[in-house]
């Protein structure tokens, strides 16, 4: 039996600022809390069908991971959400208005094939891509 992968499941982000990290991936790029564990150092956001969980760098879980984010404590290159609809000019205004600096739109290859993207960094330096629909 082979594994079909459908889509990201979760990605799991070490933040230095857990206020901050909210304000960026629920304020700006729309997601919404699913489950709130911070005693435990742990956030989990919904963001579409997969979920982004937030780990605090000086929660106890946080700290059994290792150094946090940053030049010598990175924890990964970057992840991809698939956007739907992909509007370059609308998500670039959305960006600057809350002053998230950006890459150009450029055509990239993922999951369905070549199309539009964007990378950007959230607070914490973490690098991520908004991905558009393939071209035809």
């Amino acid at each position: 039996m082979a594994i079909k992968i459908r889509e990201i499941d979760h990605v799991v982000l070490r933040v230095a600022a857990l206020e901050r990290a909210l304000e960026f991936y629920c304020g700006v790029l729309g997601c919404n809390l699913e489950r709130d564990l911070k005693d435990r150092g742990l956030v989990q956001l919904r963001a579409g069908r997969s979920l982004i969980d937030l780990v605090v760098v000086d929660s106890e879980l946080g700290r059994k991971l290792g150094a946090g984010p940053g030049q010598e404590g990175r924890n990964m290159d970057h992840f991809c959400l698939r956007v739907e609809p992909f509007d370059a000019a609308a998500i670039s205004a959305h960006l600057k208005a809350h002053g998230i600096a950006h890459d150009p739109v450029a055509m990239r290859y993922g999951a369905e094939g070549t199309g539009p993207s964007i990378y950007l960094h959230d607070p914490d330096g973490n690098m991520l891509e908004l991905k558009g629909p393939p071209n035809p």
